[in-house]
This record gives structure tokens, C-alpha cells and sequence, in this order.
């Protein structure tokens, strides 16, 4: 069981001089010093903190297994990608796919596109070499401050990562993405119901105490009968 890692200072760190910055910006940097998780991924090689995210998640759900054929949404800069990569091991596959470069990693395969676009899905199946066992989204859109705006955003993106999953996905296959506590999940919880086995929800430990994100995990995808095949490449 992963514990939460401990910072090791006894003291909250400050910056020396907020000259320059705004008072946001003095915020989230003296955040990003006094977060141990940031030190522990720093320590562990992984790009973001986020990655203990997945780690926890996948400790309570055991999502990632090796040989788990794996297509991360929205992952730059590829924390989570890491994880899938150690986990899924040589027998697995792992596609990242981003709207943003990212810097190649060994053991994936990195994808520049939208996601929405039908090439774009193309090209996943074709690095997979067919269907996914699991897709990640750790998407999250820009912030405004209102906190239903941002849920009625973080939604429509889950939403859409959900109808590429019930694309790419076999039989069987998992489905993981971030939400924003709110009230306008019916549609897509009723959706996840109807094309999953189990779905739940959960907030990992290293999701920060004063943010309102949740992690939705379905499992045991009921692929419909009369879904295309996979598109057959040389």
C-alpha cells in the first residue's frame, strides 16, 4: 500500500521575494515547495505528481496488470503515461495522446492530436494494434473560478473521453477520468451504468484536500454487439 510521502520539512517553506509575481502565482509556487508529493515524484523520476494519482487508483481498483493495453488522453507531460509504462510492462502497450507536444518516453508511444478527430483515433488503434484494455483522462479544462462553470466544463470533456472509450475499447476494458463534484453527472454516470459493470467513485490521497476533483472508474465494458470492427492495419 502506497503512503502518502512525507515532505520532511517541519517547517513551511516561503519564497524569498514575490517580486514580479502575482499574488496567484506566489500561491501556487510556495503550494508546489511545501507538497511533498511534488518532492516525491520529483525523487522517483516522474513527470508529475499526478502520476500518484493513478498509483493509488490503481492500487484500489488494479487497473494496470502487465500486458494491459493502455491509451492516456490528455497526457502531457506524461506522469500518468509513466505509471502505465512500469506497469503494463514489455508485454503491454501504452499510447499517449495530446492536443500538446510531449517529450518522447521510452516504452510509449506518443501521439500529437485531438482526440475528437476521427484520424487522430485512428492512428491509437493502429499504434495498439487493436482495441484498448483501459483508458486514462486526467483532463481538465482551464479554470474561471466559478465552480459551476467549471464542472459543466470538466463534464462535457469526460463525456467526450467516455464516447472515445466506448470506441476503442474491448470487451471487458476499463474506463478512468477526472470529475468535478457538482451536479450535472445524470447523463454520464446513466451512461457508465448502462455500458459498464461496476462504476464508482474516488478521491486518491494525493488529490489536494481543497480541490473538488474525483476520479470515476468503470469496469467491465459491455461493448455493443453491433459496434464496428476494428479497422485492420498491415
Amino acid at each position: 500500500m502506497t503512503k502518502p510521502p512525507s515532505s520532511g520539512r517541519p517547517l513551511a517553506s516561503r519564497l524569498r521575494t514575490a517580486k514580479g509575481r502575482s499574488p496567484q502565482s506566489q500561491r501556487w509556487l510556495e503550494r508546489q515547495l511545501n507538497d511533498p508529493y511534488v518532492a516525491a515524484a520529483r525523487a522517483r523520476g516522474f513527470r508529475s505528481r499526478a502520476a500518484f494519482k493513478l498509483l493509488e487508483l490503481d492500487e484500489k481498483f488494479h487497473l494496470l496488470k502487465p500486458g494491459t493495453r493502455v491509451v492516456d488522453l490528455g497526457a502531457a507531460p506524461g506522469g500518468w503515461t509513466q505509471l502505465a509504462v512500469q506497469k503494463a510492462g514489455d508485454r503491454g502497450r501504452v499510447v499517449a495522446l495530446d492536443l500538446l507536444p510531449m517529450d518522447a518516453l521510452a516504452g510509449a508511444i506518443v501521439l500529437q492530436g485531438d482526440f475528437q478527430d476521427p484520424a487522430a483515433e485512428a492512428r491509437v488503434e493502429a499504434a495498439l494494434g487493436g482495441r484498448a484494455d483501459l483508458v486514462l483522462s486526467d483532463m481538465a479544462p482551464n479554470t474561471t473560478g466559478h465552480a459551476a462553470t467549471d464542472h459543466l466544463r470538466i463534464m462535457a470533456l469526460a463525456e467526450l473521453a467516455l464516447h472515445f472509450a466506448q470506441r476503442v475499447l474491448a470487451p471487458g476494458g476499463a474506463f478512468v477520468a477526472k470529475v468535478f463534484q457538482g451536479g450535472a453527472e445524470r447523463d454520464f454516470l446513466a451512461a457508465l451504468k448502462r455500458d459498464f459493470a461496476t462504476v464508482r467513485h474516488a478521491k486518491p490521497p494525493a488529490s489536494r484536500k481543497d480541490s473538488s476533483e474525483l476520479y470515476v472508474v468503470a469496469t467491465g465494458f459491455r461493448a455493443p454487439a453491433d459496434r464496428d470492427p476494428p479497422p485492420q492495419h498491415d
